[in-house]
């Protein structure tokens, strides 16, 4: 997942807002308690994705994959007054200790945390969306995209996370697994679409931001 030199890292975080006391801990505790820390959003990726809820002002936010909830959080604190944030979760494992997270930052009006197959459930749920974070099975990225999409008000955001693929996106001389191509799949699908704009940053694992635009 490590992308650009280790000091040129040090130095972007050093020169970035830090995180909050709470979202510290969350990142401290997930790497301490739950498998895959990794899959954390973390602090540079955290600060990104506050900034650009900010930037968007949403009113209504859906998120994919809720891990500990630190990406919520984050994104949470670019809702306008009396916006919702949606996340959904399969592990039902977690679930006690990130609304115990979600009750802590004051999000607990804020954020409607359901667990369940995103599959199953994103039909069910009505959009428009400001801003849609996709960070759950890569499998399904494409799948979740073609969902959401309608979903999404013209003009509004879809954000994907990991579509670098700790690098194996460019590493097509060795054999492909399952995952890669999947990301492989979604960030060409994606950059086909004539019903979007998007731009790829090499932030952290790589960060797919993409605009509707019909």
């Amino acid at each position: 997942m490590d992308f650009i030199p280790e000091d040129i890292q040090r130095y972007v975080e050093e020169h970035t807002d830090k995180e909050s006391e709470l979202l510290s801990r969350v990142n401290r505790e997930t790497h301490q308690k739950v498998l895959m820390p990794r899959m954390l959003s973390g602090h540079l990726q955290g600060r990104v994705l506050s900034m650009l809820s900010h930037m968007i002002q949403p009113q209504r936010i859906l998120e994919i994959g809720t891990y500990t909830g630190y990406s919520a959080i984050c994104m949470a604190e670019g809702l306008v007054a009396g916006g919702k944030l949606i996340t959904i979760d399969k592990n039902e494992e977690l679930e006690a200790s990130v609304r115990a997270y979600f009750s802590e930052a004051g999000l607990t009006d804020s954020i409607d945390f359901r667990i369940g197959d995103a599959m199953q459930l994103i039909p069910e749920i009505e959009g428009p969306f400001d801003l849609v974070f996709i960070d759950a099975d890569k499998k399904n990225y494409l799948n979740y995209f073609n969902l959401v999409l309608q979903k999404v008000r013209i003009g509004g955001f879809i954000i994907a996370d990991n579509v670098l693929w700790s690098g194996k996106v460019v590493k097509t001389d060795k054999k492909i697994d399952t995952d890669t191509q999947a990301i492989l799949d979604f960030n060409r699908s994606v950059h086909e679409d004539d019903r979007v704009e998007n731009v790829l940053f090499p932030i952290r694992d790589g960060l797919m931001v993409v605009r509707r635009i019909q």
